[in-house]
């Protein structure tokens, strides 16, 4: 009996031996460096940690850790060699930190969700050093940046480029003190040469171009206008001494000589930015999870020593094998993991019906494709930004009979017999000229082998709206009244969106009508826009915001609310926070855009605004998966953006933010303490979401003409006069930007 005692003793420390050497080996292939082990112990909500962790793909995190996040002081080391040491909040580099590159460039300052945005030192590795104020990685506010070449800039900067008022040192001496636009000398400023010649004057995209005068260190001047082609070149020289004596000198040598060596440097690139080295947390806590379950299944299982030695030895070596069996094929037996992740199969359709062969619109679509191809294909005068007045003339417009057995100038077809109107056609030209529209892109996107779509049911006017499939143009059929507002405020709103190139009003490319010849006689306009929501991002919330109350709800149930659904004013639950040179950038141009819109005597415009959750899993419980690097890396199910998507978006994908566009910014939710119609802001709750916001001014052809005066007489009988749409502009004017300046609001 003795000795089956101690023949049972001796098993169980041999056992208990193998045991000990097993966990030694699965924490060296672990590399769980910890000063607590967060994997291991469970942390007390709220509870702050200080951690040394391995995190999945090689990165490392030591440093402050609360409610699973980064929060405090820390350091993360990244495989590629890129790192950040300061202050985290909420997982998010935010507060004061360095971060450095593989390549010995470096940025120290200020960060804010994981962003360079306040102020900061950026050093490059080529020797490139800014100093100065940044917004959302953008040099953006006041800095001073010192080229490896020996230049320097200093002054005001807007998205990373020079624009306002600076000063730019070459390294041969010569200096030009003025403004900027875009990163180029534009406007009023002074170009002083090392050899003393000066220039004070007008400038257009790097060059003098207007009024200005040229001087030599003796005392010669010329006074006149200058042009970089020398076409509308004029002015006069005055040599020193001899001041009644006029003799010839030609401008064209500055622009030919002394300009050919002020080149502007534009600065090293960034490799990579600390926003897009942002770890997917809520991914690695449902990774973690996921793997905190399965040991626990596993250790229920397992009944003898045996089977644990086994299990602890090996989860090293099959532990990213286990997490690829949760995130891309879940077990059906675990619903409850299943459920927890967020569905990436569920993709939306794209809105409308598509315009098939059938289709009661089917000859107009074919009828305008053809339009648009004969319009945008014909050749026509180099585009000149300086139209004269005879091209908004109303009555500029040209007509072209469409036969279906074609003519001279056009093609044959298989719809009906037609004819096609082009509306100031030089100044649309012109408009898709001066907002960046190619014109080859511009055809296939509407004359393209794709159909359009026509959305699903006509706005409230009557009028119908169609969809290239890309999603880039919008296409609006129009009343004859409108057609006259726009061609009328033409002049004005062209001079008013070339002057502020933020501006919010819709954009305009083109103005055309079909005719259709026979009996009917039937004549359909349209006018061909902007599509604000062209993105990659999924569009989760949309609303419609004019500052009234009067029917401004939705009248579709709660329920039936989905991401394509337009709310309205009453529906309203959320103020949005923009950083703040981005809210005073946009208070000023609501205020350009309001006035211009109140000189046109029109109203009834709104705001449209819609906007994506960064979140994976947003608050309005949708399915829609976000942009491919919000997501989780290892899910195979997620979707892709195919090559040509690629090829359409940046690779930086805050690279193409702009005022109303691709805007990243924070959304509080609120709370209406009453149904009563004087509320249409709620009460702030404090709960808020990270998302992408995309906005503009629309629906800008609405004059206040009989029609809405009356209008206005009528209802303000039946209601509150201040709660109806139809109001006179400068009151709608007033009304709509107190309304606008409540909803957005700086974030402090």
């Amino acid at each position: 009996m003795s000795k089956k005692l101690g023949f049972r003793k001796a098993l169980e420390t041999r056992l208990k031996k193998s045991q000990v050497a097993a966990k030694k080996k699965a924490i060296s292939i672990f590399t769980a460096m910890s000063v607590a082990h967060v994997d291991d112990e469970e942390l007390t909500p709220g509870e702050v940690r200080n951690i040394e962790k391995a995190l999945p793909r090689g990165d490392i995190y030591t440093g402050q850790w609360c409610d699973n996040l980064p929060n405090g002081d820390g350091k993360y080391l990244w495989t590629d060699g890129c790192m950040y040491v300061g202050e985290w909040y909420k997982g998010k580099m935010t507060g004061k930190g360095k971060f450095s590159w593989p390549s010995g460039a470096t940025y120290e300052g200020e960060f804010k969700s994981g962003f360079m945005d306040g102020k900061g030192t950026y050093t490059g590795c080529s020797g490139d050093t800014y100093k100065g104020s940044w917004v959302m990685n953008f040099k953006q506010g006041e800095g001073a940046h010192s080229f490896s070449s020996g230049d320097r800039y200093e002054g005001e900067w807007r998205r990373g480029l020079p624009d306002g008022q600076g000063r730019y040192q070459w390294k041969n001496g010569n200096h030009y003190m003025g403004q900027w636009r875009n990163g180029l000398m534009h406007g009023n400023g002074t170009m002083i040469w090392s050899n003393g010649n000066r220039y004070d004057g007008s400038w257009e995209d790097g060059f003098p171009r207007g009024n200005g005068n040229f001087k030599w260190p003796d005392g010669s001047l010329y006074v006149g206008i200058w042009t970089k082609d020398g076409k509308d070149q004029n002015g006069t020289y005055y040599p020193a001494g001899s001041p009644s004596e006029n003799l010839d000198w030609d401008p064209q040598q500055v622009f030919l000589e002394d300009l050919k060596d002020a080149k502007i440097c534009t600065g090293e690139n960034v490799s990579i930015l600390p926003s897009q080295k942002m770890p997917n947390w809520s991914a690695m806590a449902k990774r973690s999870e996921g793997r905190q379950r399965r040991m626990v299944d596993r250790k229920s299982k397992n009944l003898s020593y045996g089977s644990d030695i086994t299990d602890v030895s090996t989860a090293g070596e099959g532990d990213s094998k286990v997490e690829d069996v949760v995130v891309r094929n879940p077990n059906p037996e675990n619903s409850d993991i299943r459920q927890s992740r967020p569905q990436f199969k569920k993709i939306m359709k794209k809105q409308g019906q598509t315009i098939s062969k059938g289709h009661k619109h089917y000859d107009l679509m074919l009828n305008l494709q053809l339009g648009i191809r004969h319009s945008v294909g014909r050749p026509g005068p180099v585009v000149s930004l300086d139209l004269r007045p005879s091209a908004f003339d109303p009555k500029e417009k040209v007509w072209t009979k469409f036969p279906p057995e074609g003519s001279k100038h056009t093609p044959p077809h298989q719809s009906c017999d037609f004819r096609w109107k082009d509306y100031c056609p030089l100044v649309f030209r012109t408009l898709r000229k001066l907002f960046n529209v190619d014109a080859a892109d511009y055809m296939l996107s509407i004359c393209g082998n794709d159909a359009l779509r026509e959305l699903s049911s006509p706005g409230k006017s009557g009028m119908f709206f169609y969809l290239t499939n890309d999603d880039r143009y919008m296409i609006k059929t129009m009343k004859k009244a409108e057609v006259k507002v726009l061609i009328r405020m033409l002049p004005a709103y062209y001079n008013h969106v070339r002057s502020f190139q933020n501006t919010l009003v819709t954009k305009f490319f083109g103005l055309h009508c079909v005719k259709l010849t026979g009996s009917s006689q039937k004549k359909v306009r349209f006018v061909i826009m902007e599509n604000l929501f062209c993105t990659h991002y999924a569009i989760h919330r949309r609303f419609d915001l004019k500052g009234s109350s009067h029917g401004r709800s939705s009248s579709k149930p709660e329920s039936e609310v989905d991401p394509t659904t337009t709310l309205k004013d009453l529906d309203l639950n959320y103020i949005f926070r923009l950083q703040k040179l981005w809210f005073q950038e946009f208070c000023r141009q609501v205020d350009r855009d309001c006035d211009f819109l109140e000189q046109e005597r029109i109203m009834d415009y709104s705001l449209l605004i819609g906007f994506h959750f960064r979140e994976v899993s947003s608050p309005c419980g949708s399915d829609v998966p976000t942009p491919t690097g919000n997501q989780d890396p290892l899910t195979e199910d997620a979707p892709r953006l195919s090559q040509a998507s690629k090829d359409q978006f940046p690779s930086d994908r805050w690279s193409s933010v702009r005022l109303g566009t691709n805007m990243p910014a924070r959304a509080e939710k609120t709370v209406r303490k009453s149904d009563s119609d004087s509320q249409l802001v709620g009460e702030p709750t404090g709960v808020f979401y990270d998302v992408i916001l995309f906005f503009g001014i629309i629906d800008i052809l609405q004059d206040y003409d009989i029609t809405k005066k009356l209008e206005h007489a009528y209802k303000s009988m039946q209601y509150d006069p201040t709660s109806i749409s139809a109001v006179d502009p400068k009151q709608y004017s007033k009304r709509f930007r107190d309304f606008i300046f409540k909803v957005f609001v700086e974030d402090t």
